[in-house]
């Protein structure tokens, strides 16, 4: 019977009484504070007040993040119990007890989270017309057409791995779902352990005509089924000659985080890359993800080969590796998701003029610039319920074309792979203008993004700063200099979210523009302390 999790509550305290600040009773232990935010995603999936391709959008994130808390947070805590570290969290807690409680409060989560989407989605999407069927439950038109599309777009991309003495047990990449299959040799009688990778290149998903259904008269929207069970049940192809005597999903995840010794890094750049390369390869294994069902000798050959102990195993009663429900949100079935918003644009910038593309022409005569409407007072935005593209990009676009613009320093923590931002640091670089940015490489898994970023930049002359040793910069700080009557202004944007246009129109975050001199004085101090030398403490 598994223990129920200890409950962490601040005890009541008198206010005649001294406060112990070393009492961990008063702190809330961080792995499992980021447990109890992932339920609240889960919650969103779960609500029945949320659109139904919403609700399959909720549980796919909850998946995503449980991949990277693994792949990160869980595995740094195995490293700390390997090397027998065991100093106390703030709130009492070993680095085991921190995985042993991580255990204990997320068993039930991803039962949970499983139970929704087997038990109750699954139901609901059948009566909207999406059926996500399993192959026993086709018919024969069907199968006939899942087997000729096996051979002619799945059979050519799998590469069937055996498991003997001349064959060693195969490198599992992370976050790989792969099908360990046992087959048996008809003629010695003799049983042998094979491994096939579910190929990532194709969709998990495999759409059937809808022709080939019958719904009695009600529209079928999609019908598919998982890939792997189209593997599954073609694996004679693979084996011929061989009797297959069962086969079962599983799903690995790998140590990802990077091991930097920043203060023996001569070259930063150089050591994230490299860092970024073994990745690609995996580290450690950390957490193996099985059916139910699958056999004990089979589940305990598998931790075996892997190196894992019983407490890495997350059992479920269905799919593996939900984050590929995300899938379904490319349906074309706005009525199952949330209304879009359309985003405003401030009523003081609704006006501006556009900023002018020749740098030979210095203004045009409708309109304000962005910087006079900022000089009658601050202005704070909120997204996404204020447009990003109307703020934040068009303050950084005027600043790339107005001529009286000297300089352009900013911070750049994650942005999109089409960052128009980027494109006008690129141009206002281009236009003779003095542009600074610091990207930091140590964005998690945005690391290979920012490093493409960062060398597009500097081929047009961009002084990038790649970050600073033994710190992550996580400041997202905009700061403009223009030249104004024989006076140099500062203007600044501060704000709490990434410099990426996609997400902004998803999370809720605030932004400040200003002008006010003690703000630009601030700024002019960081982005010092950012790229060169600094002491100051004040």
């Amino acid at each position: 019977m598994m223990a129920k999790p200890k409950k962490n509550n601040p005890p009541i305290v008198s206010l005649d009484e001294p406060i112990n600040l070393n009492d961990p009773e008063y702190y809330i232990n961080r792995e499992l504070s980021w447990l109890q935010f992932n339920s609240r995603v889960l919650h969103e999936g779960c609500d029945e007040r949320t659109p139904l391709l919403e609700r399959l959008k909720f549980l796919a994130i909850f998946s995503s993040n449980l991949d990277e808390f693994f792949m990160v947070r869980v595995a740094g805590l195995k490293q700390q119990v390997e090397a027998k570290v065991n100093l106390l969290t703030p709130d009492g807690r070993t680095p085991q007890q921190q995985l042993d409680d991580i255990r204990l409060h997320l068993s039930p989560l991803v039962a949970k989270q499983n139970q929704q989407f087997e038990e109750i989605l699954q139901p609901l999407l059948s009566n909207q017309g999406i059926y996500i069927i399993k192959y026993m439950d086709m018919n024969e038109q069907q199968k006939l057409y899942l087997d000729e599309y096996f051979k002619e777009q799945i059979f050519p991309v799998l590469t069937p791995l055996a498991v003997d003495p001349s064959h060693p047990f195969p490198y599992i990449s992370n976050l790989s779902l792969n099908l360990a299959v046992v087959v048996k040799n008809p003629e010695t009688e003799e049983e042998y352990f094979a491994r096939v990778k579910v190929p990532k290149v194709l969709p998990r998903f495999i759409p059937l005509p809808s022709e080939l259904a019958s719904d009695n008269g009600r529209p079928i929207h999609w019908i598919g089924v998982p890939l792997e069970q189209a593997i599954a049940h073609n694996l004679d192809r693979l084996f011929p000659g061989m009797n297959i005597q069962e086969c079962h999903p599983f799903r690995i995840t790998r140590d990802a985080d990077l091991e930097l010794e920043e203060d023996e890094a001569d070259d930063l750049l150089l050591a994230i890359e490299q860092e970024l390369r073994k990745r690609r390869m995996g580290g450690t294994p950390v957490r193996l993800e099985i059916q139910s069902q699958t056999p004990e000798n089979l589940r305990s050959r598998l931790l075996e080969d892997l190196e894992l102990t019983a407490n890495d195993v997350y059992q479920v009663n269905g799919l593996l590796g939900l984050r590929d429900l995300m899938y379904f949100m490319g349906l074309s079935l706005p009525e199952l998701k949330d209304p879009p918003r359309q985003s405003v644009i401030p009523s003081r910038l609704q006006r501006l003029k556009e900023p002018c593309l020749d740098p030979d022409v210095l203004e045009t005569e409708d309109g304000k610039d962005f910087f006079s409407v900022i000089r009658e007072k601050d202005l704070l935005v909120h997204h996404p319920y204020q447009s990003f593209s109307g703020t934040v990009e068009q303050f950084i676009t005027h600043a790339a074309w107005d001529p009286q613009v000297l300089a352009i320093k900013m911070t750049l923590y994650r942005t999109s792979g089409d960052s128009p931002i980027v494109n006008a640091l690129i141009a206002a670089a281009e236009n003779g203008k003095q542009v600074s940015v610091l990207v930091e490489l140590k964005a998690r898994f945005d690391e290979e993004n920012n490093i493409y970023w960062a060398r597009r930049l500097e081929k047009v002359g961009v002084h990038v700063v790649y970050g600073l040793a033994g710190l992550k910069t996580h400041s997202k700080i905009v700061l403009v200099v223009r030249r104004e009557k024989e006076k140099i202004c500062r203007y600044v944007h501060i704000g709490t979210g990434n410099y990426n246009p996609k997400t902004a129109r998803l999370y809720t975050d605030l932004g400040l523009f200003s002008c006010r001199e003690e703000l630009g004085a601030d700024l002019t101090d960081v982005f010092n302390f950012l790229t060169g030398y600094s002491l100051q403490k004040n």
